[in-house]
C-alpha cells in the first residue's frame, strides 16, 4: 500500500514512516507539514491508497482538510490527533475517516489499525477486479481512471513545490497548456508566452501590456515562494528527496544556495530567478510525468 503523512510535527511523521516500513505494510509516497500542502490532485498523481492527517495543524486543519479532500480522494483517511474531544471525532467520522489514532503514537495501536485497513483495501481491490473481469465478459463497459492531462500535471508539481496557492500558479498553468498545444522545435520567448497567454484570455486591446507585466509579476512571486520552499527543505534535511530532485533543475543552484544562508544567517542576499529556467523545467517535468500515465 502507499502512504501519504500530513503532520506538523517532524518527529511524528519519522515515527509513523517507521512503523510503516518496519512492519512491511507498504511505501510512504508523501509527507506534508500542513493541510493546506496537499490537494486531491497531489494524492492522485502519486496514487495514494492510505492518508494519514493529524487534526489540529498551524494553517489548515485536519478536518478543512478532509472536507476539502473526500469529493475527490478515494482512498482511506485515518486521523492522528492528542485531542479527544467526541464532537470533533464524530465529526471526523462523519466525514468519512477510517479511524481515529490517539497520540502519544502507540506502535501496536497503529500497526493493528493499519493491518486493518490494509485488509480492506485489498478486499475491495480484489471485489472491483472480479467485478471488471465480469463486466469485461458481458462486453459491458469497464470503469477505468481518468488518464492524465498536462494541466494535472502541472497542479501536481505546484503543490510539490510548495505555491499551489500563489496567484501566478494560474498563470503558469495556462503557459503550459499553451506549449503543450503548440509545441515546436524550439522554445518560444518569454514575452511571447505571456503575450498569448494574455491574447487567449481576451480583454480590451489597451489593457494587454498592463496585464502582461501583471502577470510576470505573479509569476515571479510565485517562483520565489518555490524557491523559498525548497531552500527550507534543504536546510532541514539536504538529502530530503523533494530538495534532491527539484532543486537543480528548477533553479540555479547558487541561487538556492544564497537563498539557504538568507534563512540560516538573516543575510540579504537578494537570490536571483531565473523565470524562463524555472518554466521550461516545469513544462518538461509536467510533459515527463504525463506520459508516465
Amino acid at each position: 500500500m502507499r502512504y501519504y503523512l500530513v503532520d506538523d510535527d517532524p518527529v511524528v511523521r519519522a515515527m509513523l514512516e517507521e512503523i510503516i516500513e518496519d512492519g512491511d505494510l507498504g511505501k510512504v509516497v508523501g509527507f506534508s507539514e500542513d493541510g493546506s500542502r496537499i490537494d486531491a490532485h497531489n494524492l492522485f498523481m502519486q496514487k495514494v491508497d492510505v492518508l494519514l492527517i493529524d487534526l489540529l495543524m498551524p494553517l489548515r486543519d485536519g478536518i478543512e482538510t478532509v472536507r476539502a479532500l473526500t469529493p475527490f480522494f478515494e482512498g482511506k483517511i485515518i486521523m492522528i490527533s492528542q485531542v479527544e474531544s467526541k464532537e470533533l471525532i464524530g465529526e471526523a467520522y462523519a466525514l468519512g475517516i477510517e479511524y481515529y489514532i490517539t497520540k502519544p503514537i502507540n506502535r501496536l495501536e497503529v500497526l493493528s489499525i493499519l493491518r486493518k485497513v490494509n485488509e480492506r483495501l485489498w478486499l475491495e481491490k480484489s471485489i472491483q477486479n472480479v467485478r471488471e473481469s465480469l463486466n469485461l465478459l458481458m462486453d459491458k463497459k469497464v470503469r477505468v481512471q481518468p488518464e492524465k492531462d498536462i494541466s494535472q500535471c502541472g497542479h501536481f508539481l505546484l503543490s510539490e513545490l510548495g505555491m499551489i496557492g500563489e496567484s501566478g500558479s494560474k498563470d503558469l498553468i495556462d503557459i503550459l497548456q499553451y506549449l503543450y498545444e503548440n509545441e515546436g522545435d524550439e522554445f518560444p520567448p518569454l514575452k511571447e508566452l505571456m503575450h498569448q497567454i494574455v491574447l487567449k484570455r481576451g480583454g480590451p486591446a489597451v489593457t494587454i501590456k498592463k496585464e502582461i507585466k501583471a502577470a510576470e509579476q505573479r509569476i515571479r512571486r510565485a517562483i520565489y515562494q518555490a524557491l523559498n520552499q525548497i531552500a527550507s527543505l534543504g536546510l532541514t534535511d539536504y538529502t530530503n528527496l523533494k530538495f534532491e530532485n527539484y532543486a537543480g533543475k528548477f533553479f540555479d543552484f547558487t541561487e538556492v544556495r544564497k537563498k539557504m544562508r538568507e534563512l540560516e544567517d538573516g543575510e540579504e542576499l537578494s537570490p536571483r530567478i531565473n523565470t524562463k529556467k524555472f518554466i521550461q523545467a516545469f513544462y518538461l517535468e509536467a510533459k515527463q510525468q504525463m506520459e508516465m500515465g
